[in-house]
């Protein structure tokens, strides 16, 4: 496995201080100019923190925590839901980009867990509010089927790819949080 940049402790909080100048501002802008992008071809990606995170459109890691291009490596599925799929995808940053820090960020206000909660999805549906339900149970407050949903993906992961929660400083850690759609701010779990 490759050495990590920089420590998970670290990663977190470079979000954190993104996710406040996001609060704080009114308008965003990030460096997409021809000599950024040519860097960031020819030097290839070193992203400081994996996010894993429900597609909805309102959720936008990259604007959310104030991170350019190359910084994050960000997986996206309705319910922000685990399956060997986003596994996989974790793993391959993990192991061959170095980073050493991973979220599962999830949002209130997700349609993939009230259809979970308060509906009888069919077809490919199914598959992510079937994963849902396995977290929540029998839970009827949406903002903690929220976390329970957030805290259930957390826990896969760190069992399939055996993470251990005293890992070295430099090791993987795997971190849940909420994104608040009417704020803009993130709380950790």
């Amino acid at each position: 496995m490759q050495s990590y940049r920089i420590t998970a402790d670290e990663a977190k909080a470079r979000l954190i201080s993104g996710n406040e100048k996001y609060i704080q501002s009114r308008t965003l802008s990030c460096d997409v100019s021809p000599e950024t992008l040519l860097r960031s071809s020819e030097s290839g990606q070193k992203p400081y923190a994996i996010i894993i995170t429900c597609s909805d459109s309102r959720v936008v890691p990259e604007m959310i925590f104030s991170a350019g291009i190359g910084d994050l490596f960000v997986i996206r599925v309705a319910g922000n839901v685990m399956d060997s799929h986003q596994l996989g995808s974790i793993e391959y940053a993990a192991e061959h980009l170095g980073t050493g820090l991973i979220v599962v960020l999830g949002h209130d206000h997700c349609g993939a867990v009230d259809a979970a909660m308060n509906h009888e999805p069919d077809g490919y549906i199914k598959f992510i509010t079937d994963e849902i339900l396995k977290a929540i149970g029998d839970e009827k407050n949406e903002f903690r089927a929220c976390c329970l949903n957030v805290k259930h993906s957390c826990d896969i992961i760190e069992h399939s790819l055996q993470i251990q929660r005293d890992e070295e400083e430099y090791g993987l850690q795997v971190l849940g949080a909420i994104y608040r759609l009417d704020s803009g701010r993130v709380e950790f779990l």
